[in-house]
């Protein structure tokens, strides 16, 4: 199928921020927002993201990649990936009106991208899956940061609390838990892994993680899951490393993704 790839401008908070959508002739009611995470360079990650896309588009998916505020060709100051929630928005804002036709969105990331991805989430119905490759958990300060829930806090790393949360137990917490959860994925005084919990858990929607064999940073996110037995989708890429460098691993990632995001 063809598709029109389309350079974009728009705002956020006064800074112009620029972005390609890639839409197809007939596209499909359900989009694919990539976001961007740390500087990268244009054959880099970025690459990725533009190869993602062109597999993507011609069967039907509407495609956005774009800079957040202080990332590549975007104006604006330098930011956190946990700040980036009005770019976040505005790029939605953007993709709506570029295709009209889209119902809902899937949020691809790698790295504290997909970090960024999952704890935007649950804040936007629009969102109605995750792809997270890799995210990023480790948090240096979190662990000696004062939590503003202590309750919740402590109760964070006991498996029963998470089991009644997923099925929506209103035991699992004090007053109604998925609201006290929202809070926690929005705290940013929490370490950032329990942070990250609480956001997939209160997220409605599919999620899916992509993790690289024969990388640390995944091990430390897959044991993360388990612990918590999260209800996600998990796929492991044997011998890929971080941002899944060779052609062969790239591919698997955008095949993977577009099968998944093609199947529900």
């Amino acid at each position: 199928m063809k598709f029109d790839p389309r350079a974009l401008r728009f705002t956020c908070q006064g800074s112009c921020l620029v972005g390609i959508v890639d839409v197809p002739e007939r596209p499909l009611p359900r989009g694919v927002l990539v976001l961007t995470g740390g500087p990268q360079y244009r054959v880099g990650g970025h690459r990725q993201f533009t190869l993602l896309a062109r597999m993507l588009a011609p069967r039907g998916i509407p495609v956005m990649r774009f800079d957040h505020r202080g990332m590549g060709d975007s104006e604006g100051a330098p930011r956190a990936y946990d700040d980036i929630g009005d770019d976040v928005r505005a790029a939605m804002k953007e993709f709506f009106m570029q295709v009209p036709e889209m119902k809902e969105i899937v949020i691809w990331g790698l790295d504290d991208a997909a970090t960024a991805a999952a704890l935007y989430a649950h804040t936007d119905a629009r969102v109605r899956a995750l792809v997270l490759l890799n995210p990023w958990v480790r948090d240096p300060h979190g662990a000696d940061r004062a939590s503003l829930m202590p309750h919740l806090r402590a109760r964070f790393g006991e498996l029963g609390f998470w089991r009644k949360v997923a099925s929506g137990s209103r035991e699992a917490g004090a007053g109604a838990p998925r609201h006290d959860l929202r809070a926690a994925a929005l705290d940013a005084d929490l370490p950032l892994q329990q942070r990250i919990m609480a956001a997939l858990t209160c997220f409605e929607g599919h999620t899916m993680v992509i993790l690289g064999g024969a990388d640390p940073q995944a091990h430390e996110f897959s044991e993360l899951l388990d612990k918590h037995e999260a209800r996600v989708r998990r796929v492991t890429i044997a011998g890929a490393n971080h941002s899944f460098a060779s052609r062969e691993w790239r591919d698997e990632v955008a095949e993977t993704s577009a099968n998944w995001i093609m199947s529900w």
